[in-house]
Parts: structure tokens; sequence; C-alpha cells
């Protein structure tokens, strides 16, 4: 299977930049074996059934995006730096421009955080920040801003409304540079009216990195290299997910991100308690071991995630999807409209 088998073209007006308020008022296209309708996610309290387990992400979107400075001599240069994932030592993250920053420099981003530069790669840093743990936490709180993905980033600057629309009503855990998107449709009474319908709720957990946005760049999909995430599956969370299963109910992931969690944590035939990285990769072929549908929103030409809901749906089904969504004018991406896939 090819790169190029995943490739469509999107007109450029369907690229959301904001989200619809309120959240549920989002269109929803229902795939639902061969048919389609035309919905919005409002609708899911009737789509959905009593029994039905709804698989939340509840990671938490830290304000990734810095503006920094750093001087060379009497020279003072602008550096944007988004911060990846953290290690023992620090964080990884990518700079703009990279090329003309130095190992040993120091990045004033605000009169409280700075950063030296440990290590440089061809593609990112690492970075020493001079606070840890709640200083950290409020200094970056203070000087950074969402991530917003390169496309929206691309046509708008973040601003201070991106730090309710870019996270979901139920993030706790914090740690990921980019939102479990799918998950940013619910509002606290769509969350009441489902449970009151008879749905049940699973929480995991898994930081999104910025991994999910770097192209493919292989030609023969079966060769790319996942960038690991870290995620956790509670046992508590296993045992529900099981119990859905066994019972007959319809286990269903909101966001790729929270599929590609538990079918990390299933590939024993059950879901099993997990905490580690995952670089799990879901293309056409793989076996699915406890998802029986996905929300998930609509997806860039030639990535991982649209390669991964075609492994669930089939690459035919998802090519007429698409083409109706185009053709309907639903707003792509991260900030855009959803899709409820049942195979």
């Amino acid at each position: 299977m090819k790169l190029s088998d995943f490739d469509f073209d999107l007109p450029e007006a369907l690229i959301a930049t904001r989200p619809a308020r309120p959240r549920p008022s989002a269109r929803l296209l229902l795939a639902q074996g061969e048919g389609m309708r035309d919905l919005h996610v409002r609708d899911l309290i009737e789509v959905l059934q009593p029994g039905d387990r709804l698989v939340l992400n509840n990671t938490r979107v830290i304000p990734a995006r810095l503006t920094g400075q750093r001087t060379r001599g009497e020279a003072v240069a602008k550096i944007e730096i988004t911060l990846m994932e953290p290690s023992v030592t620090g964080w990884r993250a990518m700079a703009k421009p990279l090329r003309k920053v130095a190992v040993g420099e120091e990045i004033v981003f605000s009169p409280e955080l700075s950063a030296r530069v440990a290590e440089k790669s061809d593609t990112d840093l690492r970075l020493e920040f001079n606070l840890t743990g709640d200083d950290f936490d409020a200094a970056l709180a203070q000087a950074g801003a969402m991530p917003l993905p390169p496309y929206i980033a691309a046509k708008r600057a973040p601003d201070a409304q991106d730090a309710d629309d870019y996270q979901t009503v139920f993030a706790r855990h914090k740690g990921a540079v980019a939102a479990p998107t799918a998950s940013l449709h619910f509002d606290g009474p769509l969350l009441e009216a489902l449970r009151e319908k008879g749905v049940q709720f699973t929480e995991v957990t898994l930081h999104v990195g910025a991994g999910t946005f770097l192209p493919v760049k292989v030609e023969d999909v079966a060769t790319h290299k996942m960038h690991a995430e870290w995620g956790q599956v509670t046992p508590a969370a296993a045992a529900q997910i099981n119990a859905t299963r066994a019972a007959g109910g319809r286990v269903i992931p909101v966001g790729t991100t929270a599929l590609r969690l538990i079918e990390t944590a299933a590939r024993s035939g059950q879901v099993e308690p997990w905490e580690g990285p995952t670089d799990i990769f879901i293309y056409p072929g793989f076996t699915f071991h406890a998802t029986d549908a996905l929300m998930t929103n609509f997806h860039l030409p030639k990535s991982t995630l649209l390669m991964l809901v075609s492994a669930l749906m089939g690459k035919a089904r998802m090519d007429r999807i698409y083409a109706h969504a185009i053709a309907e004018r639903y707003r792509f991406f991260s900030y855009g409209d959803a899709s409820l896939l049942i195979p």
C-alpha cells in the first residue's frame, strides 16, 4: 500500500480555524455499514445506545508554544519554541529558526522563565529550564500559548480563546502538546445527557505529542515509523472495557489517540492494564481487538490518521465517506466537524 493511495484534494476553505459553538453543534457524519447520515454531535443522544461505552482521552494540553529571545554579543534574536516531550533532564523541543541556535545558549521567555540549549540535533533541541515542578508549570502558563496545529497556525496566531477551545472539558492529566480533537465536541450537558441514557464512559490517558503532525515521508506505508507517546490504561479502565464487550455493548473510542492506546493494551486479544510509550501504527490489514466503532474528526491527506480510519472501515469505504464530506462542505481537521464510523 502506497502513500499516494491516501492522498485527496481538499479545498482550502474547508480547513477550520475556529471550532463550532456550542461544541455539540458541530456537524457529525454518521457512517454505519454502507449508509451515511448528516447529523450533528448533539444527535449522539439518539444514535448511541444504553450499554455503549465511550473511551475518552483525559490528557491535558500544556501551553507548549513559546516565543523567546536569545542574545549573542549585542545582537538579540527572536526564536519560536514548541515543546515536544519531557525528558529526565529537560524538554525536547522544535525551534524556528533551528539552524542559528548554538548549544550552551540561553533563551529567555519571560522574566521568570528561561532555558539553556543543552543539545541540538538536525531536527530539534533539548532544553534545560531554570524552573521545575509547580514553578515551571506556573511560569509556562504565563509565558506559553496553545500549540495550535501547523495548518491553523499558518492562518492565524493563537489567542486567549484557544486556551479554552483547544482543551477538552474532561482534561485532567497535563502532558499533551496537541489536543485529542474529537473530544473537543463534548460539553458538560451532552455528557450528562448521554449518561442519563445509559451510555457509559471510561477514561484513559495518552499524552499526544507533536509527532502526530509529522508527515509520512516513505512511499511504502508499511515502513513508516511512528513517534512514541506515553499512555496509561488503568486496571479499572481495562476491566470496564472488557466487561462492556463481554456484555455485548459497543466500545467506541473518542478519537484516534484513545483508539491507539486501547489497541496497544489489547494485543493479547483483550484489554490489559498498560503504562508506557506506544508507537503502534494502524493501517489497512490491522486486526482490532478492542474497538467496535470510532468517533473522529476529518484528517489530513497522506496522514497516519487517515490510514487508521481506512483500517477500520476499509479504504474504498473511506474514500466515499471523505468524498461525501467534501461535497457537503464539512469542516476539516482539529477544529472541524466529526464523524462516527461504525463498520
